[in-house]
């Protein structure tokens, strides 16, 4: 069941994800060559307790800590620890989803560390555009499929591929809801968008191949080719009109 969500709710959802899109700003300034994801992970942590919320990911299905922090060739899901300390040219993705108020709110974003290779940089900026192409199909009347064809189409024009086993998601009072968002897809397909619904529009693409593979510790997820990956995620609120960007940044165009 897809939740259309109430006015009430709509408020609700857009004060956790308001906090989530603050975490993501606040820990901006401490990403830089020498710090640690564990250490990055611990200031998330204390930011969004600070604020009277609790960091979704901790304890969900055994899931070890606060935020999900995906270094270079990590697609998704990748563990803070001690032992990865940012290089000089690195890129990392911190997922937050905070839980305020019963409701949750989710969104990513790939950093740049230091000074970044052209290929690198221009991947990390092609995956946010495709992200927002995505949001740019949500509207009342269209299909879920509307997103992931914009997506692959225009990231696989440029040499890229998408990853398809993982994908974007209803959220609400659950961290996980319907629909599953796609980010391949064919246009006209898939569960209509109507007004309320809200869901995650996050596209993960690869320099390399599609395909990765889950590490040892059951979470991590890397390219199979060990080329680099990056991401980007809003949480989206369809509305009667068209939709909001409920996470959006203040570094960012509505």
């Amino acid at each position: 069941m897809i939740s259309i969500k109430s006015k009430r709710e709509i408020e609700l959802m857009r004060k956790t994800c308001e906090l989530a899109k603050n975490t993501l700003e606040y820990i901006e300034d401490f990403i830089k060559p020498g710090v640690s994801t564990e250490e990055l992970n611990t200031l998330c942590h204390e930011y969004i307790l600070k604020h009277g919320a609790y960091p979704s990911p901790l304890d969900y299905h055994g899931f070890p800590k606060s935020v999900c922090t995906s270094l270079n060739e990590v697609i998704c899901h990748g563990i803070p620890s001690e032992k990865d300390i940012l290089k000089d040219g690195d890129i990392l993705n911190i997922d937050v989803t905070t839980y305020l108020n019963k409701f949750h709110g989710d969104t990513n974003k790939t950093f740049l560390v230091g000074n970044v290779s052209p290929e690198v940089r221009k991947l990390v900026e092609v995956t946010y555009e495709c992200m927002r192409k995505g949001i740019d199909q949500v509207k009342p009347g269209g299909h879920i499929g509307d997103i992931g064809a914009v997506i692959s189409e225009y990231a696989n024009d440029l040499g890229y591929s998408v990853v398809e086993d993982y994908c974007g998601h209803g959220i609400g009072r659950e961290f996980h809801e319907d629909p599953q968002v796609v980010h391949v897809g064919k246009r006209g397909t898939g569960a209509q968008i109507k007004p309320g619904m809200t869901f995650t529009i996050e596209p993960m693409i690869n320099l390399g191949k599609k395909d990765g593979k889950v590490l040892k510790d059951g979470w991590t997820v890397v390219t199979k080719d060990k080329k680099w990956s990056a991401q980007f995620e809003h949480t989206i609120l369809v509305t009667e009109t068209g939709h909001e960007i409920l996470t959006l940044r203040s570094d960012e165009k509505a």
